[in-house]
């Protein structure tokens, strides 16, 4: 039967010794191919006191085409608007990067951190060098649910317009609020017969108008139309599950690798730890709150010491993706993500013929 399997390939970025803007580690990377045809790496710079830039990194390939190593160009972003600044420090942080054909241009969405929080922000560029920030974004309220003023992170948008719940083509972001009381750690808390609250606890998308260009605060910039994606369904994502790459479009419909977190005990262990694994899931092409496939099992889990040991322990992160068109391989994909929260890696996933299950 047909699966979807990752091969590692190498560590692919680790703290530079003697840089101060990386002492606490690199992870987390957006990935995005540039003008010139060249692949680049945003990845969370961590410097003392968990003040995080957003660097830019061009990847350097081997002759079989392989990645295995990167040359640091500079800083994409770095803590300037208030939104991205508290007492002491600030923050910009776990990039994504789509290019948007609709528009032009590539959109990157990054977790702003101030006193007030982890919020969903958003910029663009032309050419994966210069960057224009565009604020942050804001949330229509959902029933009882206001997203505005609650927690958020773990967005990506998908590349190209699809229909709304209303058939209208507008641009559609994965996001992952965290609600009170629904963060792993608090979760992991309560009694195993707990009941899951389906609004709170999984992926969202919501979507709004093709219309960056007049980027501003006014309610014609929210996103509306919101709907629940997904909640946690198997074994190794029953605490928290998150998006993680931007969508691409494969023959199977759009896939995205996205984060599940569970609660292990390991042996010797004096008690349970959180561990992050990464699945599989295809949307539908044309109704992207069709789910097609997703994972029983993870494809990644923390397996390697640098996946184990770390910032934070037993994470594997997926963020960035890069489809080997550049070698004439649409269904190859090199899927770049955080390990422990310290340094990157790189996996490898052919697409199957067919879905698994079909």
């Amino acid at each position: 039967m047909a699966e979807f399997k990752l091969q590692r390939l190498c560590t692919i970025m680790q703290p530079e010794p003697g840089n101060a803007m990386e002492v606490d580690g690199v992870l987390n990377p957006a990935a995005a191919r540039g003008p010139d045809g060249h692949l680049y790496l945003f990845p969370r710079m961590v410097a003392k006191g968990n003040y995080s830039r957003i660097g830019i990194a061009r990847v350097v390939f081997n002759d079989a085409g392989d990645p295995v190593g990167v040359e640091r160009v500079g800083i994409a972003l770095e803590p300037a608007a208030e939104y991205e600044k508290h007492p002491g420090g600030g923050g910009c942080e776990d990039p994504r990067v789509t290019y948007m054909e609709d528009l032009q241009h590539y959109v990157m969405t990054y977790v702003a951190f101030s006193a007030n929080g982890p919020r969903i922000a958003l910029a663009r560029s032309n050419d994966l060098l210069h960057w224009e920030r565009l604020g942050l974004a804001t949330f229509s309220p959902y029933k009882h649910i206001h997203f505005d003023g609650v927690d958020n992170k773990d967005s990506c948008i998908f590349p190209g317009a699809v229909p709304n719940p209303d058939g209208h083509r507008e641009l559609a972001i994965l996001h992952r609020p965290l609600f009170p009381g629904t963060r792993p750690e608090d979760i992991a808390k309560q009694p195993k017969s707990r009941e899951m609250d389906d609004h709170k606890e999984c992926i969202w998308i919501s979507y709004r108008p093709l219309d960056f260009k007049t980027h501003t605060p006014d309610k014609n910039t929210r996103f509306t139309s919101h709907q629940r994606l997904a909640v946690p369904v198997a074994e190794w994502e029953n605490l928290k599950i998150g998006c993680g790459t931007p969508p691409v479009l494969t023959k199977h419909g759009w896939m995205i690798l996205y984060h599940g977190v569970q609660e292990i005990t390991k042996p010797g262990a004096v008690k349970a730890q959180l561990q992050y694994s990464a699945g599989v899931m295809i949307l539908a092409k044309d109704k992207p709150t069709d789910i097609l496939y997703r994972s029983a099992q993870p494809v990644l889990k923390p397996e390697l010491p640098e996946e184990q040991v770390g910032l934070i322990a037993n994470v594997v992160f997926p963020t960035g993706i890069d489809q080997r068109n550049d070698i004439g391989m649409p269904n190859r994909f090199d899927i770049y993500y955080g390990m422990a929260d310290d340094r990157i890696g790189v996996a490898r996933l052919d697409v199957p013929d067919e879905l698994p299950g079909n």
